[in-house]
């Protein structure tokens, strides 16, 4: 369906979030005429989400631009289960404590992209393990294990993927699908939520919901997916040679942050400024239509509002301004991940891995024997060389896009 009449409908459209919609005229009508409480599920399995999961979290922040009520779900009872969505072997069962630390940790992100409050509109955040966890197995089973088929589990792209590759698929896992339908009930029930969104990986779990809360209480309720994103090369958004983009300052420097946003791909510009920024739509039109060598003011662009809206936009300047400092004028910026010492001198392959450059002493060796390793602008050439430090920070760079600080502590 096109020609969306609600806010909601017309912003997720016409900024690409839209994959695919159940009823979305009744959906549309519905958002047309009051508030609608939305949620999106999160589980806690580190103290920090990546950035595979902004996409889901600008999703809420749009509801809330459209004037509906976020409800941000964490999944403190099905973190104790595991999604099997996407997975080739279980996951790794954390303690109920770890599980809240990571909640903590994981809702300051959230504050950044949400208004929290009592009001109409403004986000809540609820943990599913204070149901789930209180529920007795033999009356679940009765009153909401009899509305599901194995038969037709068995299709879930979830489970039928990792049968197909004959990975093990536990007993706990299979019943997550169950667990994610009731939350939907729960919340129809305890927060009047009608709406369900996530990624497209979730479609089914999001219609198992639907059914649940039709067959069980007769409400109508409906769910959005967003398409997968995925670079212009197809590989899985957030994930880089060196590991994930945790949305954490902790987990992730502002400064690497804003480097991921300004390494973006050309051909991906204009889709990451419309899903991952609040610039309005003709802004981003003039930004990428000028093209050639304009294109990269667009990834700067990108690359500090992203930014700005995580870390604020005192971090995301001081990332652009180092970044000059790095690039432009061959300088030293304040921002740059910086390895400390107390020894005089360090082994070049050492920086190399404390800077978190490279993995192991054998791919520095083959950096520097590719040429791709300098200290303040001159090539190492010894795989042996050693950095004396000083008082001045020493610029430590690996091809043009990773550069460091060695200083004396």
């Amino acid at each position: 369906m096109s020609g969306y009449q609600s806010s909601l409908l017309k912003l997720l459209d016409e900024r690409g979030y839209i994959h695919q919609v159940t009823d979305a005229e009744a959906l549309d009508a519905l958002a047309s005429k009051q508030v609608v409480p939305g949620y999106i599920g999160f589980d806690a399995t580190a103290p920090s989400l990546h950035v595979g999961s902004l996409v889901q979290i600008m999703q809420l922040r749009r509801l809330q631009q459209a004037g509906h009520k976020p409800i941000v779900l964490m999944g403190g009872g099905t973190t104790k289960v595991g999604d099997p969505s996407g997975k080739d072997e279980g996951r790794q069962l954390l303690s109920h404590e770890t599980i809240q630390t990571n909640i903590a940790g994981i809702r300051r992100v959230f504050e950044r992209f949400l208004t929290f409050g009592d009001g109409p509109t403004d986000a809540i955040m609820v943990d599913n393990d204070e149901w789930l966890s209180k529920l007795e197995y033999v009356p679940f089973l009765r009153d909401v294990g009899r509305h599901f088929t194995i038969n037709r589990m068995l299709t879930f792209d979830s489970v039928k993927l990792r049968l197909d590759r004959e990975q093990p698929l536990t007993f706990l896992e299979f019943n997550y699908m169950i667990l994610q339908a009731y939350d939907f009930l729960e919340l129809s029930r305890r927060s009047g939520c009608r709406l369900q969104m996530g990624g497209s990986d979730q479609w089914g779990n999001i219609v198992n919901g639907i059914e649940l809360s039709r067959r069980i209480d007769g409400t109508e309720v409906y769910g959005v997916t967003t398409p997968l994103v995925t670079t212009a090369d197809g590989a899985k958004m957030g994930k880089t040679a060196r590991g994930a983009v945790w949305l954490n300052a902790e987990q992730l420097s502002p400064y690497d942050y804003w480097q991921f946003w300004r390494n973006t791909q050309d051909a991906d510009v204009e889709r990451f400024l419309k899903l991952f920024t609040d610039l309005p739509l003709g802004e981003i039109a003039a930004l990428v239509s000028a093209g050639g060598a304009a294109i990269n003011d667009a990834k700067v662009t990108l690359a500090t509002a992203a930014t700005a809206m995580l870390h604020g936009e005192e971090a995301a300047r001081a990332a652009e301004e180092t970044a000059k400092a790095t690039f432009a004028g061959g300088g030293v910026g304040a921002d740059l991940p910086t390895l400390e010492t107390d020894d005089a001198d360090l082994p070049i392959v050492s920086i190399l891995i404390g800077l978190g450059f490279v993995d192991s002493k054998g791919e520095a060796r083959r950096k520097i024997d590719e040429g791709a390793v300098r200290v303040n602008g001159e090539v190492v050439k010894d795989p042996m060389a050693v950095v004396a430090t000083a008082e001045e920070p020493v610029k430590i760079s690996l091809g043009k896009k990773k550069h460091g600080l060695l200083t004396r502590s």
